[in-house]
């Protein structure tokens, strides 16, 4: 098993793939390393299915940190396609949360649902003793629509275009602009660290998944969380049995990104990007993906395409997937610095 963060596809396909309990006819896309989400057929519908750890890091402020909490919930199963609809979710609390900085928590959560027009129909909240921060339960997100409307993860094709929205280390920079800016001052113009800091409401892929999915029949899309851009392409290859060409002239570079990814030393293509999201389409809908992204605001390029073979070429190398991904390493290495 890896070190930190995702168990890798070796454990994945030794210790979990054999043991999925029994085998139904109404699972239409079952497990997969590297895959956001599952999905069942129920009376007709489909019903996406994603489950994650709740993801609370105090460090943000309880306000934020709910708001980005929530949106990596729905993320994953936002891909499918089908706007997400439930949420089911568990707090194993440490037991120093106060009520106020819970109640916080939940009334953030309760925001964002209402707006994304999510009903919440179950859980479970308790303090235990041996829970800790920033992993505090668990929770399944799920998406009721239409089978047509189901955006398969392994539907990649040759001849498809890869359109990449926001560019890389969206996460990492706004994550580690605001976890550790007390290391930034003095180091970095305030400029630059409140730029960094404005990435941090980038970090969700829902508003893209749903506009882009709705624009145009796209084949598949993924969320570029761990190992960034790079792994995301790895994996939105590997689940279709293809290879990923990508060219990264064309991706847009948030402001922030560079400046906080070289004062860390973390390479921003390798790097965590929860809000990136990477998507293949056929080449003739490219334009209308494109310009319904740029109508909500949203950056986005024809940055690449799908060929016939496997792997990652960047800019034409051959590209190995970086294996861990560097935002982990820099949390580990400067979160004592806080401590000085």
């Amino acid at each position: 098993m890896t070190d930190l963060g995702k168990v890798d596809r070796e454990f994945f396909d030794e210790y979990i793939y054999p043991y999925l309990g029994a085998e139904r006819d109404d699972v239409t896309l079952a497990p997969q390393h590297g895959v956001d989400f599952g999905a069942i057929e129920v009376g007709g519908k489909a019903v996406a299915l994603a489950t994650d750890p709740v993801f609370v890091m105090p460090s943000l402020g309880f306000e934020r940190a709910a708001w980005f909490a929530f949106h990596i919930l729905l993320s994953d199963v936002a891909v499918s396609g089908i706007a997400p609809t439930h949420l089911s979710i568990d707090f194993n609390l440490p037991p120093d949360i106060t009520d106020e900085e819970f109640a916080t928590v939940w009334e953030t959560m309760d925001a964002e649902a209402r707006d994304l027009g999510v009903s919440i129909v179950t859980g479970h909240t308790a303090r235990y003793a041996g829970c800790n921060y920033p992993m505090v339960g668990g929770a399944t997100s799920i998406a009721v629509g239409d089978p047509e409307d189901l955006v398969r993860p392994d539907g990649a094709r040759v001849g498809d275009r890869l359109v990449v929205t926001k560019g890389p280390a969206v996460e990492a920079t706004g994550l580690l602009a605001v976890q550790f800016e007390e290391l930034l001052r003095g180091e970095v113009p305030n400029d630059d660290i409140e730029t960094a800091q404005e990435r941090f409401y980038d970090m969700s892929p829902v508003r893209d998944a749903l506009v882009a999915s709705a624009a145009a029949p796209v084949s598949a899309m993924h969320d570029a969380t761990e190992c960034g851009v790079y792994g995301g392409c790895y994996e939105l290859g590997r689940a279709a049995g293809v290879g990923i060409e990508l060219e990264r002239d064309p991706i847009p570079v948030l402001p922030g990104v560079e400046t906080t990814c070289e004062f860390f030393d973390i390479d921003p293509w390798a790097s965590i990007s929860e809000g990136t999201l990477l998507l293949t389409v056929a080449p003739e809908h490219v334009e209308s993906v494109l310009s319904a992204l740029e109508e909500e605001g949203i950056p986005a390029a024809d940055a690449g395409r799908v060929v016939e073979g496997s792997g990652l070429v960047v800019d034409g190398e051959p590209t190995d997937h970086p294996g861990a991904d560097p935002y982990w390493a820099a949390v580990e290495e400067n979160l004592p610095k806080l401590e000085e």
